[in-house]
């Protein structure tokens, strides 16, 4: 049995998203905890978060995986953006705790120039700095890979590993694996060989144990192509054979599964959903 949902909103009030999540047919999901596309965010009252934690308790769903806004940049050489993004990031491990969340998924950013290694560098200060303002070690924080788009210092298993290596706090921090950024990074999902040799270097560099959640998601470009445009789950490059095989891995049968995928006239989010369960054959 595959363990599968998709992002869902907070509108209204941040514990309605645990009933839209079951009204999706989620085992799991994910949230922005707060406005997405702004710094600043009003802080988490004690009423809202114990309703959230009480309707978690009632249905039985997760994990729930909260993901940071769109605006911080840990690898910007812009030190008024660098320290925007420490404060808030550890901002959003502290909302995490609050509301009993157990993942954090955070983007890591481009280098805007200053070139891989040292963004990278930053990236590395910034997450150390982040956990220790943060006074929490009840959340992980998940670095996700990228798509291979220009100045983007986390694109490859490779990448992750040096970033991953250079954080202090071990059980702190794992990985998030996006689909449609592997195979639009260069990673041919389409072929159970090619899935096997992924899950291979990521065994190999960094320890399936690190692997905690999967950003499940097709992708509208083409193989290496650097485009991070998600597709539902069969319909894009990747395809429902690729799908089959990476639903059958055993590092990928027993995690998250979350759909980041488009709602329009073809399929919802319920639509993949179940689209993730039949090709996972349950």
């Amino acid at each position: 049995m595959v363990l599968v949902g998709c992002h869902v909103s907070i509108a209204g009030s941040i514990d309605l998203a645990v009933g839209r999540a079951g009204e999706r047919g989620c085992d799991t999901f994910q949230i922005f905890s707060r406005n997405p596309r702004g710094w600043k965010a009003k802080d988490l009252d004690a009423g809202s978060a114990d309703a959230f934690r009480a309707a978690m308790r009632a249905s039985g769903l997760g994990p729930v995986v909260d993901h940071m806004p769109y605006l911080p940049n840990p690898a910007s050489p812009d030190d008024e953006i660098y320290e925007k993004s420490v404060a808030l990031l550890a901002a959003e491990l502290r909302r995490c705790a609050l509301l009993g969340i157990p993942y954090l998924v955070t983007h890591l950013g481009h280098h805007r120039g200053i070139g891989t290694e040292v963004g990278q560098a930053r990236v590395i200060t910034a997450v150390n700095r982040a956990l220790v303002d943060a006074g929490t070690e009840s959340v992980m924080l998940l670095l996700e890979n990228t798509a291979g788009e220009k100045n983007s210092v986390g694109t490859t298993v490779a990448d992750l590993f040096r970033i991953l290596d250079g954080i202090e706090g071990e059980g702190r921090v794992g990985i998030c694996f996006d689909t449609c950024h592997a195979f639009a990074a260069g990673y041919d999902l389409r072929t159970a060989e090619g899935v096997d040799a992924v899950f291979g270097e990521l065994d190999d560099r960094i320890g399936l144990s690190h692997l905690r959640v999967i950003h499940l998601n097709d992708c509208k470009g083409d193989l290496g192509g650097g485009l991070d445009r998600h597709e539902h789950i069969g319909l894009g490059s990747i395809g429902e054979e690729g799908f089959r095989h990476i639903l059958h891995h055993p590092a990928v049968r027993d995690l998250p599964l979350i759909c980041e995928t488009p709602v329009d006239e073809r399929r919802d989010d319920a639509g993949n959903v179940a689209k993730v369960r039949e090709l996972a054959g349950t």
